[in-house]
């Protein structure tokens, strides 16, 4: 599909889902990866085999990407076993649903400090070793509720559209060093996000979705795949919508 051989790519959030998804279309490129994961170290290396299966190099780092300290620490274990970092894919969310009425503050601070501020922490470490090569891809998961909102996700939809602010602005700071910064934004996809949904909602969306499908970890791990590679060199500051038409 798209060539990354020589390539390093930490994704974060990476041991479920569309991060998981994400790591192994990304080593089946070619990529060197690293697998960030707070939760279930089981599955986490189970990710591990997966990608090295691949024949690429592959490291896991446990690190709670809301916490600055944390950050550092996991870039400076990238630094010492691979020496730079060529793509980074800020994954790692979480949820906490709830009407604002009922919402707590903890739940909405704990929501915006991973989803949001995680990803700050991530690119402000990320571009001082970007701009040093002069050269990177930066790519930021957002969502189709930061663009058309979601009763019960006052916090989550904050975060996702906060992201596609993050995300013009960066580019616009670091377009100068060959460093680009998109986001994919995705729609509903079958993932353990949307697995809690009841099945009636789950239909409900498939009805208002053109395709009339949800969509796979897969859709979105190529559209990242894309974005990290030299054919979308020209490409920065953009989100690349994967929803089937929803919106």
């Amino acid at each position: 599909m798209f060539e990354l051989n020589g390539k390093v790519a930490l994704v974060t959030g990476a041991n479920t889902g569309i991060g998981l998804e994400t790591v192994i279309t990304l080593a089946k490129q070619g990529a060197d990866i690293i697998i960030n994961y707070l939760h279930d170290e089981e599955k986490a290396e189970a990710a591990l085999a997966k990608v090295k299966s691949y024949g690429v190099e592959a490291i896991l780092i446990k690190a709670d990407v809301s916490s600055m300290e944390q950050c550092k620490e996991m870039f400076e274990k990238i630094k010492e076993h691979f020496g730079k970092i060529d793509i980074v894919v800020n994954n790692a969310g979480i949820t906490k649903d709830n009407l604002i009425i009922k919402m707590s503050e903890d739940d909405f601070d704990k929501v915006v400090n991973v989803n949001l501020k995680g990803v700050w922490n991530v690119c402000k470490i990320a571009t001082k070793l970007m701009i040093k090569k002069r050269t990177g891809r930066i790519i930021n998961m957002s969502s189709v509720v930061g663009f058309m909102g979601n009763a019960g996700q006052t916090n989550y939809a904050t975060t996702k559209a906060g992201l596609i602010g993050l995300t013009k602005s960066l580019a616009k700071e670091v377009g100068i060093r060959n460093i680009t910064v998109n986001a994919v934004a995705p729609g509903f996809i079958e993932s353990l996000m949307t697995d809690v949904l009841g099945e009636d909602v789950k239909e409900y969306f498939k009805k208002n979705i053109p395709l009339g499908v949800l969509g796979k970890p897969e859709d979105i791990a190529k559209a990242v795949v894309f974005l990290a590679s030299d054919e979308a060199k020209y490409i920065t500051g953009q989100t690349i919508h994967v929803n089937g038409g929803l919106i």
